[in-house]
C-alpha cells in the first residue's frame, strides 16, 4: 500500500541559507503544490513538494517539530534530519491557517504512531485528495459558457459581437490573474527579506545591549589606568629626584636604574591597554551604525510590502469586477438565444399556416 495524501494547498517554497543561517534562498520559481502524506508501510507522515522533476521538500514529521508563522503569509519549520529550515509564503492567511492546524494534527498522530507504533488508528479530520481541482486552480475563476446555437439571418452579428466580448473578458481576466501572481511573489519575497531583517536586527539590539553594558566598565578600566599611570609617572619624578641626592652611590645608582626601567616598562603596557580600549569604543560606533542602516531598510521593506498588499487587493477587485461583466454578457448572450428560438419557432408555425392556406 503506497502513501495517501491527506492534505494539499499551494505554496511559494523557500529554504534557509546554509552558508549564513539567516536569508531564505527560494526553492521554487512559482507557488507550487505542498501535500501531506501517510506512508502506510513505515507508518510515518511526510510533507512533500515536488518541483518539476525533483523533490523541494521531502520532510518526515516528528512529535518534537513545530510550525511557526512569523508574519500573516509566511510560516517555517526546521528538519534536522534534513539539517535545514523550510520556510512557506502563502496567498491568504486562511491557507495558512489551516496549514498550521493541520501541521499541528499531524504531529499528534505522529506523536500516536511512536507511542503506540504497533496499533492503527484512524485521523480525526477526513484528508483532502491532492488532485481536487479546487486545490489545482485556486486562482482560476474559468466557467465553461453554454454552446452557442447558430442561427442564420441578422442574429449572426449578435453572436459575433458576445464572442468578442468573450474573448476581452478571458484576455482581461488573464492580465489579473498574471499581476496577482507577479505580486503574490513580490510580497512572499518582501516578507522573507522582512523576516530576515528582522532576525538581524534582534541580534544588532542583542549586541548593542552588551555593547552599552560593558563600555561603562570599559570607561571605567581606563580611568583607573590613566590614575596608575598618572601616579607611576610621580614616582618615576620622585625617583628621579632622588638619584640626584644619591648620585655618589654607586648601588644606589644601580638600584635607581633598574626601579626606573621597571616602571617605563609597566607605563608602556598600560599605554598599550589604554590602546585597545580605545579600539573597542570605535567597534561600538560601527555597530550603532550597522543597527541603523539595518533599521532603516526594514522600514524601506514595511513601506513596499504594503504598496504591495494594495496592489494586490486591487487587482483582486478588477478581476471581480471582470467576472460580474461576463457574467452580465453570458445573461444578454442567453436571452438573445431565447428570443432568437422563439421567433424561429414562430417563423414555423407562419410556414405550417402558410402552407395549409396555399393547399386550400
Amino acid at each position: 500500500m503506497g502513501e495517501q495524501p491527506l492534505f494539499s494547498v499551494k505554496a511559494h517554497v523557500f529554504q534557509i541559507d546554509p552558508a549564513t543561517k539567516r536569508n531564505w534562498i527560494p526553492a521554487s520559481k512559482q507557488a507550487v503544490t505542498v501535500s501531506f502524506f501517510y506512508d502506510a508501510s513505515r507508518s510515518v507522515y511526510r510533507i512533500i513538494s515536488v518541483g518539476g522533476t525533483k523533490a523541494i521538500i521531502n520532510s518526515t514529521i516528528t512529535p518534537n517539530m513545530t510550525f511557526t508563522k512569523t508574519s500573516q503569509k509566511f510560516g517555517q519549520w526546521a528538519d534536522s534530519r534534513a539539517n535545514t529550515v523550510y520556510g512557506l509564503g502563502f496567498a491568504t492567511e486562511q491557507q495558512l491557517q489551516q496549514f498550521s492546524e493541520q501541521f499541528k494534527e499531524i504531529k499528534e498522530a505522529a506523536r500516536l504512531v511512536r507511542d503506540k507504533s504497533q496499533e492503527k488508528f484512524e485521523l480525526l479530520s477526513p484528508g483532502l485528495n491532492i488532485n481536487d481541482p479546487q486545490l489545482s486552480q485556486a486562482l482560476s475563476v474559468d466557467h465553461h459558457s453554454p454552446p452557442l446555437l447558430g442561427v442564420n439571418g441578422s442574429s449572426d452579428d449578435k453572436l459575433f459581437r458576445s464572442k468578442s466580448a468573450d474573448m476581452e473578458l478571458s484576455t482581461e481576466k488573464e492580465q489579473m490573474r498574471k499581476m496577482l501572481s507577479e505580486g503574490s511573489i513580490c510580497e512572499i519575497k518582501s516578507e522573507a527579506e522582512l523576516f530576515s531583517l528582522r532576525d538581524s536586527n534582534a541580534k544588532l539590539v542583542a549586541a548593542l545591549h552588551e555593547a552599552n553594558s560593558s563600555i561603562e566598565q570599559w570607561k571605567k578600566q581606563l580611568a583607573e589606568y590613566q590614575e596608575e599611570t598618572d601616579r607611576l609617572r610621580e614616582q618615576v619624578a620622585e625617583l628621579e629626584a632622588q638619584g640626584g641626592v644619591s648620585a655618589s652611590s654607586e648601588s644606589g645608582g644601580e638600584d635607581l636604574t633598574q626601579s626606573m626601567a621597571e616602571m617605563e616598562a609597566l607605563i608602556k603596557a598600560k599605554d598599550e591597554e589604554i590602546k585597545c580600549l580605545q579600539e573597542k569604543k570605535s567597534d561600538f560606533s560601527e555597530l550603532e551604525k550597522e543597527r541603523e542602516e539595518a533599521s532603516k531598510r526594514m522600514q524601506d521593506l514595511e513601506v513596499k510590502n504594503v504598496e504591495l498588499e494594495s496592489r494586490v487587493q486591487t487587482a483582486e477587485k478588477a478581476l471581480a469586477s471582470s467576472q460580474v461583466a461576463r457574467n452580465r454578457v453570458e445573461s444578454e448572450v442567453q436571452k438573445a438565444i431565447e428570443t432568437l428560438d422563439v421567433k424561429i419557432y414562430d417563423l414555423s408555425d407562419l410556414r405550417q399556416n402558410l402552407a395549409k392556406l396555399l393547399e386550400k
